[in-house]
């Protein structure tokens, strides 16, 4: 039985027409009819906000459609689809929109890491709905699980890869042996890295999605302040070759988790390159994908997989929330909101406890390893396994005469507060030349 349709469209306004806004676009034009049965009511795009109107946005992108006064045209939506990115002026805008009871669909991770609880309470104060698929994973569908499918259970751990563009760095800097520069460089020649590629390198962009994973998991306001982040511009082609000769695999983590501590649960959120095991599911992740496991009580562990990055799978999570929405307005109700009544403390970096994988250049004479034990041992790290790995091509050179080792130790879980302290006393020992990386070890 087919249902009447309303005949009074809802009025769409879309904030950026980039890479991923104009594949919104095409879609929202392809599927019209689709999408009007499948909500209730048809979808009319009413106004395009762009920062240049002369730029040429492609042939999807409806040049009459284009304006530069975005906060006119929020103010006359129904709907407010927000692909521009940045916090300012998104944010104002969003504010705009939801004040005036306009529900919003929003990929900006930034701006909800940042600002995601003013958001959240301007959506509740007006009783309209914020939706944000597309701000983790791009086109795995993680948030909507997450929020609505585990309500009943209690998530313990989300472990994944969230950041397309170091997985491919990464992936090709182990398939092929590359250095970090060159294998960035072809990232960004297949356009798999920007031309900045700070945000993805330093490692932000996954701690922004980090810091929203944690927060819908652990029902507690997890800001980007509250995410440890390490990026992978320190990882060399020589921990991919020692990661493979241990059978491991190199990947960039998101790892948010419930901990105990001696003051009661709290909540870690970190991100970092990390040694896994090469049998882990994670490992076999290759080149822009993303893949994320969720850890909980009663469901078990869950892996969601596919592409996490790009203009049509990111399209195709904000239209999935457009509908949603849409679907909210036409027939009453609203969607979840925001859920942070556990308010649980945040697990600082240092007291987490965390195994991990060391090379050092040493002077190759006797006592030297039981002087390294010996510094750990004191810091309470025991060694989990031990063993000689190549000298590094771009080591000074040594004075006439002196012998030269490089070890590779990998370490049994130890709090991390001790192992920087252990790092310290390391590389001011005379035993030790340089310590030449520092990785944790996951997934055992």
């Amino acid at each position: 039985m087919t249902e009447t349709l309303r005949t009074t469209p809802l009025r769409v306004a879309v904030l950026g027409a980039g890479t991923v806004g104009s594949e919104v676009l095409r879609l929202l034009a392809e599927q019209q009819e689709d999408l009007a049965q499948r909500i209730g009511a048809p979808l009319e795009v009413i106004g395009v906000a762009v920062r240049d109107l002369d730029r040429d946005r492609g042939p999807h992108v409806d040049r009459a459609l284009l304006t530069e006064d975005a906060d006119s045209l929020v103010e006359r939506a129904d709907l407010v689809v927000e692909v521009m990115g940045g916090l300012e002026p998104a944010r104002s805008l969003l504010l705009r929109a939801l004040g005036n009871g306009a529900s919003v669909v929003t990929a900006n991770k930034a701006l909800l890491a940042a600002d995601g609880a003013a958001l959240y309470q301007a959506a509740d104060d007006h009783g309209v709905d914020l939706h944000f698929e597309a701000a983790v994973a791009g086109a795995i569908p993680l948030v909507r699980p997450i929020r609505e499918s585990l309500a009943g259970d209690r998530i313990e751990r989300v472990l994944g890869i969230v950041n397309g563009t170091t997985n491919f760095v990464l992936d090709l800097m182990t398939r092929s042996g590359a250095g970090f520069d060159d294998a960035l460089a072809l990232a960004q020649e297949k356009g798999f890295a920007e031309a900045d590629p700070t945000a993805d390198v330093e490692g932000l962009d996954a701690a922004a999605k980090a810091s929203i994973l944690a927060s819908l998991a652990f029902h507690t306001r997890v800001g980007i302040q509250d995410v440890h982040c390490e990026g992978i511009t320190r990882v060399r082609a020589e921990d991919i070759a020692a990661a493979t000769r241990m059978g491991r695999v190199i990947k960039l983590l998101s790892i948010v988790e419930r901990v105990e501590g001696p003051e009661g649960e709290r909540v870690s959120a970190r991100v970092y390159p990390a040694l896994l095991p090469a049998s882990h599911p994670l490992s076999s992740v290759a080149e822009a994908y993303n893949a994320v496991f969720v850890e909980a009580d009663a469901a078990g562990s869950l892996m969601f997989y596919g592409q996490g990055a790009g203009g049509a799978p990111t399209a195709s999570a904000v239209l999935g929330d457009l509908v949603a929405v849409a679907r909210q307005r036409v027939h009453g109700g609203k969607g979840p909101g925001e859920s942070s009544y556990a308010e649980l403390p945040i697990a600082p970096i240092d007291t987490l406890r965390t195994a991990n994988y060391l090379s050092l250049t040493v002077h190759d004479r006797p006592g030297v390893l039981a002087e390294i034990a010996g510094i750990l041992s004191a810091h309470g790290i025991s060694i989990s396994t031990l063993h000689q790995e190549p000298l590094l091509s771009d080591a000074a050179l040594p004075e006439e005469g002196e012998q030269r080792a490089r070890i590779g130790i990998v370490t049994h879980r130890a709090e991390e507060s001790a192992v920087r302290e252990a790092c310290e006393r390391l590389e001011a020992t005379d035993a030790v030349i340089s310590l030449d990386s520092r990785l944790r070890v996951e997934g055992d």
